[in-house]
């Protein structure tokens, strides 16, 4: 085994490491020196992509979490007219963006320059576009003005373009394609404001998908029916003409890890 193998080896055991002891930041750490040190025209392993997806899937989450509870505090805060509170919200909430700026920031970058130019299969450039416009939506969900106009023209570039190969080479129940599938119609509904798309898009993929769940093994079985539920749950709710569910949590892809690396 070649020196750059073996560390190869140990960052990935380190990212595994890092995520029993929910220390994301340093699982990411771990996985962009992994995706740094891949030859041009060699990709990363399925289980490589997959920890460096769940390692960023949870330091941006936590943020988005922080973000949205710290919005709707300023938001009541500002109907109860309790101006000083909301300077300092404001300010803290800056703090919160500054640092989703950065994550997004720095997986995208990671991104353009090593991942997505790498990607050999159908499988590899949709997982990539997909996820560049996951991390171009999360900055379209507190970015203004043109910052906002731009990162949501940017999610819907990259979209479309793992869209357009998931179509042509993808089984309409291959995980990757039902995840693409639902975070894309999530984009439609939050960002565009456009619950008709969203909702075209969500029912289109479920359909073709239940008609194909014969076809699936097992494993694949178990991921594809996991997000159809999540489809199906967010149709549901925007369908729904019941004002109290606007408050319910809208449902994007979980970030797969191979059963095999003991999730």
């Amino acid at each position: 085994m070649s020196p750059v193998e073996s560390s190869r080896d140990e960052s990935v055991y380190m990212a595994k490491l890092a995520e029993q002891a929910e220390r994301y930041e340093e699982m990411v750490e771990f996985m962009e020196k992994v995706a740094k040190t891949v030859d041009a025209g060699e990709e990363l392993t399925v289980e490589e992509r997959n920890l460096l997806s769940v390692a960023y899937k949870n330091v941006i989450g936590a943020r988005r979490a922080s973000w949205r509870i710290i919005s709707s505090i300023e938001q009541k805060e500002e109907s109860r007219g309790n101006e000083d509170h909301v300077v300092l919200i404001k300010d803290y909430r800056g703090k919160i963006e500054a640092e989703l700026s950065k994550i997004c920031d720095g997986i995208l970058k990671l991104l353009d320059s090593h991942l997505v130019p790498s990607a050999a299969t159908a499988e590899s450039k949709v997982f990539y576009l997909k996820m560049k416009g996951d991390y171009h939506r999360y900055l379209a969900e507190f970015k203004t003005g043109v910052e906002r106009k731009e990162a949501a023209e940017n999610t819907l570039l990259a979209y479309k373009s793992a869209q357009d190969i998931a179509l042509a080479d993808l089984a309409p129940t291959h995980p990757i394609r039902l995840g693409l599938a639902l975070n894309f119609s999530v984009f439609y509904y939050e960002i565009l404001s456009s619950p008709d798309r969203a909702c075209n898009l969500a029912k289109q993929a479920f359909d073709e998908a239940i008609s194909e769940l014969d076809t699936l093994g097992e494993e694949s079985y178990k991921d594809s029916t996991l997000i159809m539920q999540l489809l199906r749950d967010n149709l549901t709710l925007w369908t729904s003409d019941i004002t109290e569910d606007a408050g319910d949590e809208i449902k994007e892809a979980p970030p797969k890890r191979d059963s095999v690396e003991g999730q």
